[in-house]
């Protein structure tokens, strides 16, 4: 007899060291938690039981319960919660529940071992008495067991039901069942405690990280949903990656790990933006600094008018000839009104100015005009001639540099951060965005074969939301059809990943993003195959 129950001790530990392996294995919190309590209840022989987690209200949750006589299982990866009441740990003059023999056990950090429920005074069993004349049920054994972390900090009981021995009989959980289950307990609370640590820790990563991306935004009331929409439409197209079944990426599928890098990644990939002047990121047109310019250039100009005008009344005091005065007064006004609703219009920006354009401001800025100090001066300066000058959009090229400097600091201040293994990549893919297929881009100037799926993909993220923007001070926004006919000739000039844009285009990753975030009038694709570089996947 003796040699049995040795034999039945061994195989008990063997299957508790099993088990605390398991829970250490464990990543989903659900199947950790019906592990702790199915383990628990395998190795004690306990017919049913009950896994409650301590809530940030000083409550037990009910989380697990199992009863393998009633075919009861609720939580856990069943989909089904428990439906009962948490049990407070103290009543409502904040003194402890004592009654509740789970609240006792957690508040006192004490095993309650209970032979029979029936004979359990100092207890309120009533519930169990009220549940077992419901169900025909004969609830008696109780093994009730704290959970404490490092800290001691309550995580939770474990409660064991109705103890079996060899041939099924109900019987008390003796000393070796408690033990087994105390030793379980323990490992549970610091699988439980990792868990939570690392959820915890992974919570703080994306809140910060979450916070950069909002600070960014919140720095320049143009592009304030930029790091906000940016993640969700590559998640968008991550998830048609995965779902396309043909063409050359048919077997190209994200991971777990890859789409949380690449959530990530799309938070942070313009996080050095936090860097790039205001007046840079939010210059809508060519003569904005802090300001925007053109007024001081008006201002003088209706100086410059007044100056005319006083001439040609003293002219006309002086001469008879009045009629070629006014003649001559009508010319230049004209050529001032010509030339400031000139001005006015090369400095909105666009996408191409002429050299005749370029010229004319240069033959402009010598006109002089009188200042306060009755000094004469250029009606533009040398800098404002320069700015008017600009052949696309409204950055100079020192401008343009500050503005990709943004993705050498990105990629400077990620790399500088420890990221854990599984966001390793984090840096690459975040900092790949400006890069092109031919190794034009920047700040690396990589090609292709040298970026990851996540960067390419990137981006196309990138560039779609900036062209189909509403939010951006220096262009209105493009329709579909302007954008995707911008992504397609991209294509063809490898910028972006051909493969990738065919996903795109196929799996109308843009069209739930568009129904969202832009304007009706902006929904204007109707047919794809006239884009250019369409390639329909077979």
């Amino acid at each position: 007899m003796q040699n049995v129950n040795l034999t039945d001790i061994l195989a008990r530990i063997e299957a508790l060291n099993t088990i605390g392996i398991s829970l250490s294995a464990e990543r989903d919190m659900h199947r950790l938690l019906e592990r702790i309590l199915t383990g628990a209840k395998e190795i004690t022989r306990a017919e049913g039981g009950t896994l409650y987690i301590a809530d940030a209200h000083a409550r037990l949750t009910f989380e697990i319960v199992r009863n393998d006589r009633l075919k009861i299982a609720m939580g856990g990866t069943t989909g089904q919660p428990p439906p009962f009441e948490p049990i407070p740990l103290h009543d409502a003059a904040q003194q402890p529940n004592l009654n509740n023999v789970c609240a006792y056990a957690a508040l006192k950090n004490e095993t309650i071992n209970i032979t029979d429920v029936y004979n359990a005074p100092g207890f309120d069993f009533s519930g169990t008495y009220a549940f077992d004349r419901k169900t025909g049920y004969r609830s008696q054994s109780f093994l009730t067991i704290p959970m404490r972390d490092h800290q001691n900090e309550l995580i939770g009981v474990l409660q064991l039901l109705n103890a079996r021995d060899a041939d099924g009989d109900i019987m008390a959980f003796g000393k070796q069942e408690q033990g087994l289950a105390e030793s379980l307990a323990s490992q549970a609370a610091v699988a439980l405690t990792n868990h939570r640590l690392i959820d915890e820790l992974k919570n703080l990563l994306e809140t910060f990280i979450q916070v950069i991306a909002d600070a960014i935004d919140e720095k320049s009331p143009y592009t304030g949903g930029h790091c906000r929409r940016v993640p969700e439409l590559a998640m968008l197209f991550a998830e048609a990656l995965n779902a396309e079944d043909k063409g050359p990426l048919a077997k190209c599928k994200l991971n777990e790990q890859d789409l949380y890098e690449l959530k990530i990644a799309a938070l942070l990939h313009d996080c050095g933006k936090i860097t790039t002047p205001v007046h840079v990121v939010d210059k809508a047109t060519k003569l904005e600094t802090i300001f925007d310019r053109i007024e001081l250039i008006k201002l003088r100009y209706e100086i410059v008018r007044r100056d005319i005008e006083i001439a040609a009344l003293r002219a006309q005091l002086d001469a008879t000839a009045n009629a070629q005065v006014d003649a001559e007064l009508a010319v230049q006004l004209k050529e001032l009104t010509t030339e400031i609703e000139f001005i006015n219009k090369a400095n909105v920006g666009g996408e191409f100015m002429r050299d005749e354009d370029v010229t004319k401001v240069e033959k402009i800025a010598h006109r002089q005009w009188r200042t306060l100090t009755g000094e004469t001066a250029p009606i533009l300066s040398a800098d404002e001639a320069y700015n008017l000058s600009i052949r696309k959009g409204t950055l100079t090229a020192k401008e343009r540099e500050c503005i990709n400097n943004h993705i050498v600091m990105t990629l400077k201040m990620l790399e500088r951060l420890p990221f854990p293994r599984h966001l390793r990549n984090v840096p690459e893919i975040a900092g790949g965005h400006h890069e092109r297929m031919d190794g034009k881009g920047y700040p690396r100037g990589l090609t292709r074969d040298q970026m990851s799926i996540q960067a390419r993909l990137m981006g196309i993220v990138d560039i779609f939301e900036a062209l189909t923007a509403a939010d951006r001070p220096y262009k209105p926004p493009m329709g579909l059809n302007q954008a995707l006919t911008i992504l397609g000739k991209m294509k063809l000039e490898n910028h972006v990943d051909p493969d990738l844009f065919d996903v795109f285009i196929n799996q109308e990753v843009y069209l739930p993003y568009a129904k969202k975030y832009l304007q009706p009038h902006q929904i204007d694709i109707t047919d794809v195959s006239t884009l250019p570089g369409y390639n329909r996947l077979i």
